[in-house]
């Protein structure tokens, strides 16, 4: 739907393709031809859900194992990250082993891996890359930082040395990808958005390996460590610090009512002070002593970018960051999304006409169409300045061939939403008039605000979407319209009332309020032109959240993100350049220095081996209290009968934790392996409460035979805890026998 949007860094060469006829031809020389030879082209995607939809406009209709085949080309896909850096043991056995003796780790020279499962298709790649018929291959992964290095390491990592072109893309609808194909770019222009993806996953590795060997070898516990989640936990430590610390404080209003209206004091703390106000002001006179009017305009809220997305749709439908990630990938693949990854929310000034013919069809959509008519202004949209590798997020021409209600809930819900933002951003502003009016009464000020709808503009349309939701999301109440109170009103005999108040805590934080806080994290140490800013980028902060709630630092409760125990130990106990956002910030501006061509690789990595030394050398021993921090919380079995202290249980016996106190009883004690029983958790509590506990099907070696007891416990202070047996009397019969 939209024309190929370029990465604006890259130069604007001639292009090196022609499409016609839905076909993408290379022009050669008659050297590069070999007689005879049919040429193919190879495209590499990163899906094969993206593969299907190129393959469709380029012909390439022939299923084959892990690719398809026709009209001179050859279209496959990666399934993620094919090629990763090697673990620590490829470069050493020894590292098998964490030991901070071993520490730091710095590889001279790296290595890369395929992964077990996804062998196949990187066999099935470079097989394809190396055929005498391929002449050239096609870089068509997603076009962004992460998709550039996902094909690199597979074109190195299969040994491919033919020339490649990259194709750049923002919708996967079939004109954007035709027109794409005809404007692909030489691969070499894009050589520094390789190279610092390639330093963000080598220092990534460096400070990641090291850190989290050297934190997870002295605690004795694995602490993942990461330049990006653990800034991000270290926020929600913080926040969750502030709530734990807040003492809330009582406060007091007196309220008057005047027709019709309710006027508010200022706080006051102490009640009698505001019981003293509201006796003098009880049917005593209230004087209107000035009345201002302001008109406000709220402008249309801007498209989406992911980031927003997000958050939105958390507040809206309670997603999570990955589910709305998730919901919305898939919708770009149906060819209903632009593409989601995306940290801009303005347009191109070519899209304007497609655009246009978008919100036509995203106004016929239910509830949309109960909308009044409205004149779109689509200027508002534009900003070529604040577009770089994609444009925001919004809907596609699919839109008049798509059948809503096939869709999953969580598609349909995303896709209204984001046809919502589209209809309110090109809508008129939001404009209404503030009034406040002001009150003297028993010597003291008293105000009361309300608020004149005077257009609803872009409010309208989202008033209808959310009366549409089943369940409605919470908003703050807006003030009621007020009276026409004029100075130098009078009102007698007014009523006046106190109210209690208490100040609140900080609020935990969402996924909302969280992507919003790793949006603008570090913000302010890093350049205005910075590529990025923030932690992680919008694409991966939805994994960053849930790598801390599958570590075990964070858990969900509601929408609430709530760091655990472990969470909370691991930020107090980590360097804070490890917990700050400005590694973060620093990294972010060398790395857009990168991509632009004017940073130094080889000084940035230098810098990140620094750090990964420093930190070994720096924090490699701490305290013996230190290390507690991270052991499992234990839960008493009981009581010791000797000294009354706690009991626990061990892998081999339940032990008093007074160490100078000896008491231990032993699972392997001869008393329950003779008689083929197993002391377990509940007999070993039964025994430290009640001195007894019932066992069933002991067996007796004397007889051969299965028998039911009481085990009494009969301890005398030795070294070993010794048991006696009771048996239950038989109840004798009706005849006095037994």
């Amino acid at each position: 739907m939209s024309r190929m949007r370029m990465n604006p860094r890259t130069s604007r060469n001639p292009k090196t393709a022609n499409f016609q006829g839905g076909v993408c031809r290379r022009t050669y020389s008659n050297e590069n031809r070999l007689e005879g030879t049919l040429i193919s082209i190879l495209v590499v995607a990163e899906k094969s859900s993206v593969a299907m939809s190129y393959a469709k406009v380029l012909g390439a209709t022939s299923r084959k194992d892990g690719y398809l085949e026709g009209n001179s080309y050859l279209v496959s896909w990666c399934v993620g990250h094919l090629v990763e850096l090697a673990p620590p043991n490829v470069y050493d056995a020894k590292y098998v082993k964490w030991s901070i003796a071993d520490l730091p780790i710095l590889p001279e020279r790296w290595q890369y891996l395929v992964s077990a499962s996804t062998k196949k298709q990187f066999g099935i790649l470079k097989k394809l890359m190396h055929r005498p018929d391929v002449d050239s291959v096609i870089c068509a992964t997603d076009a962004g930082r992460e998709g550039e290095l996902i094909f690199r390491l597979v074109y190195q990592q299969a040994g491919c040395k033919k020339p490649f072109s990259r194709l750049w893309l923002s919708s996967m609808e079939d004109s954007a990808i035709r027109e794409g194909f005809a404007g692909l770019r030489p691969g070499a222009e894009y050589d520094p958005l390789y190279q610092s993806a390639l330093c963000r996953l080598k220092a990534d590795w460096l400070i990641g390996i090291n850190a989290t060997r050297l934190f997870s070898v002295l605690y004795h516990r694995t602490l993942n460590v990461g330049r990006v989640q653990t800034p991000t936990l270290a926020m929600l430590v913080d926040r969750d610090s502030k709530i734990t610390m807040f003492r809330k404080e009582k406060y007091h209003h007196v309220r008057l009512t005047l027709g019709g209206a309710e006027a508010v004091s200022e706080k006051i703390a102490a009640p009698e002070e505001a019981e003293a106000l509201r006796a003098a002001c009880a049917g005593a006179e209230a004087v209107c002593v000035s009345v201002t009017r302001e008109q406000k305009k709220e402008a249309p809220p801007k498209l989406y970018d992911l980031t927003t997305l997000q958050r939105e749709a958390n507040r809206v439908f309670g997603y999570t960051a990955k589910q709305t990630l998730d919901y919305a990938q898939s919708l770009y693949e149906k060819k209903l999304l632009t593409y989601p990854r995306t940290d801009s929310r303005y347009l191109t000034a070519d899209m304007a006409e497609t655009v246009s013919a978008v919100l036509h069809l995203a106004a016929k959509l239910p509830p949309f169409d109960g909308c009044k008519e409205f004149f779109p202004d689509v200027t508002l949209l534009v900003n070529d300045g604040k577009v770089s590798d994609h444009h925001a997020i919004i809907p596609t021409l699919e839109l008049e061939k798509a059948s809503l209600s096939e869709l999953p809930v969580g598609e349909r819900n995303i896709l209204l939403l984001v046809c919502r933002e589209l209809l309110c951003a090109v809508a008129e502003p939001y404009v209404y008039e503030a009034v406040t009016a002001t009150f003297t009464c028993g010597g003291q000020t008293f105000t009361a605000k309300g608020r004149r709808i005077l257009s609803e503009g872009w409010r309208e349309i989202d008033h209808i979407f959310r009366a549409s939701l089943k369940e409605q999301p919470e908003d703050e109440a807006e003030p009621a319209a007020l009276p026409d109170f004029t100075e130098g009103q009078t009102f007698d005999q007014v009523d006046a009332s106190v109210t209690e108040h208490f100040t609140a805590p900080p609020k935990a934080y969402t996924e909302d309020t969280l992507l919003a806080a790793m949006e603008t994290a570090g913000k302010e140490e890093m350049p205005e032109d910075a590529e990025r800013k923030g932690l992680g980028t919008p694409a991966t902060r939805a994994a960053i959240l849930e790598k801390l709630v599958a570590a075990g630092f964070v858990e969900r409760k509601g929408k609430s993100l709530i760091p655990t125990k472990a969470g909370i130990n691991l930020v107090t106990v980590l360097p804070d350049t490890l917990t700050s956002p400005m590694l973060t910030a620093e990294w972010e501006q060398k790395m857009t220095a990168i991509a632009r061509g004017k940073g130094d690789p080889a000084a940035f990595m230098a810098g990140s081996s620094d750090m990964a030394r420093e930190l070994v050398k720096t924090y490699s021993h701490i305290s013996e209290e230190g290390q507690k921090l991270f052991a499992p919380e234990r839960e008493a079995v009981g009581l010791c009968p000797r000294c009354g202290k706690p009991v626990y249980e061990g892998k081999k016996n339940f032990y008093c934790s007074d160490r100078s106190c000896q008491f231990v009883l032993w699972k392997d004690d001869r008393f329950w392996t003779s008689r083929k029983k197993e002391l377990t958790k509940k007999m070993a509590g039964d025994l430290l409460k009640k001195g007894r506990t019932s066992v069933k099907g002991m067996w007796s070696e004397k007889k051969g035979a299965a028998y039911d007891a009481v085990v009494v416990l009969d301890d005398t202070g030795e070294k070993y805890v010794r048991f006696k047996l009771e048996f239950p009397k038989r109840k004798e019969g009706v005849n006095g026998k037994k």
